[in-house]
């Protein structure tokens, strides 16, 4: 099946990694041409004058992921979507083996195994963890490289712009509509430096308590405050 892709990157204060993560998604990427859109949640548009690739699609939007990657979304031609996280790599191949699920009709998307950039062991564990609830849950998440088929996407009015929590509140909803995720067994790598900054327990426990308590009805405005404390980008 040949599949036409539009890869959406939101980002926000991001320019030490936008250029990188283009310039790896252009080699990965097999001859395949996506187009690549970034959408900016700064309304000056720090993040975009730092392109250096002529054939991204630039775009301004209000801040806060869930807003950004529907517009994004919104402008593509792609028939799948991919978002990614500017600090996310793609494993090698990453083009054709989505081109391979979704020749199977049987799936609306899929995502990838979670890697974290960094030796130590402990990240391993959380790797393994995170694999584990992906599986079980069908909801992966936004750092994962989530892909869906942009009819589907269109089908369920895209993101719910809220503070946090649009990538599993979207997954909820495409579950609760019969529709199948694909976990391809390969990782993505992105980086360690929220953990790094934060504390990796800390971090950990806190992401888990967060989703805990969405999944049992706290409303993402309350939760952002926790998300966000001290995390400089607010991305």
């Amino acid at each position: 099946m040949h599949c036409s892709f539009s890869i959406v990157i939101p980002v926000f204060h991001e320019a030490p990694f936008i250029n990188h993560v283009i310039n790896h998604v252009t080699a990965i990427s097999s001859g395949l041409e996506p187009e690549i859109i970034v959408v900016d949640g700064d309304p000056k548009g720090r993040t975009l004058d730092c392109i250096e690739h002529p054939n991204v699609v630039k775009i301004i939007s209000g801040k806060g992921r869930g807003r950004q990657m529907n517009k994004g979304a919104a402008s593509a031609k792609g028939d799948i979507l991919l978002f990614l996280h500017a600090d996310t790599e793609l494993p090698p191949g990453a083009l054709a083996e989505i081109s391979s699920v979704m020749a199977n009709k049987e799936y609306s998307g899929g995502t990838f195994e979670l890697g974290i950039m960094s030796e130590r062991q402990i990240f391993r564990l959380i790797e393994t963890v995170v694999s584990v609830r992906t599986h079980l849950t069908s909801a992966p998440y936004g750092d994962q490289a989530v892909f869906i088929r942009r009819e589907c996407f269109e089908a369920l009015n895209g993101f719910r712009e809220i503070p946090i929590m649009e990538d599993i509140e979207f997954m909820r909803r495409l579950k609760k509509a019969g529709r199948r995720i694909y976990v391809i067994p390969k990782k993505v790598k992105t980086s360690a430096r929220r953990w790094e900054k934060e504390g990796i327990l800390f971090c950990t426990l806190r992401n888990w308590a967060l989703i805990s308590l969405y999944l049992l009805g706290v409303r993402p405005e309350k939760l952002v405050r926790f998300y966000y404390k001290d995390w400089g980008n607010g991305q």
